[in-house]
């Protein structure tokens, strides 16, 4: 069976009345194109820019930011103050903290559901300064709203920890 599709395919090609040089130059483009496809993936590979290390690297960092949450969810305030990156906690103060997290959940009732929707690693962002970033995007039902938009933002830390440095809801 294999040999008649083999047979078939030899007879469709010779069948186009295609001369030699023809073919070989079918062929050439053929290689060609397979090999820049080949180098394309190998230089991504070797440069670290592949969606293994992005998706370690955001693994990691979701894993840190349900934690997180988990204690804004349990209104552990002061404690997700105390966890979260240098870069927030000089932006406010832990009093401002409770204050302004109180104000923002407490309407919402408790948490029914949170689905992640969109992660992105990235190593720059507008008004930060250089680093390792992920962005979160999750679909949150609470008991009085039935869909909100929570945006996380977290950056390694000098210690490799990824830590909460943005936290808003829409």
């Amino acid at each position: 069976m294999v040999r008649e599709k083999n047979m078939a395919v030899f007879n469709f090609w010779a069948s186009r009345n295609l001369n030699r040089k023809t073919n070989m130059k079918i062929t050439k483009t053929l290689l060609m194109i397979t090999g820049i496809i080949l180098l394309t993936s190998l230089q991504s590979m070797a440069h670290g820019t592949g969606s293994d290390h992005t998706h370690t690297q955001n693994e990691n960092g979701i894993e840190s930011a349900k934690i997180w949450l988990n204690l804004i969810d349990t209104r552990k305030y002061n404690v997700s103050w105390q966890t979260a990156a240098p870069v927030f906690k000089t932006s406010i103060t832990a009093l401002q903290w409770e204050k302004a997290i109180t104000n923002m959940r407490n309407p919402l009732g408790n948490l029914i559901e949170r689905n992640l929707f969109h992660d992105q690693y990235t190593t720059t962002l507008p008004g930060m300064p250089d680093g390792e970033y992920i962005i979160l995007r999750f679909v949150t039902k609470y008991k009085n709203k039935q869909s909100a938009v929570e945006t996380v933002t977290l950056m390694k830390d000098q210690t490799a920890n990824w830590r909460v440095a943005g936290y808003f809801i829409k």
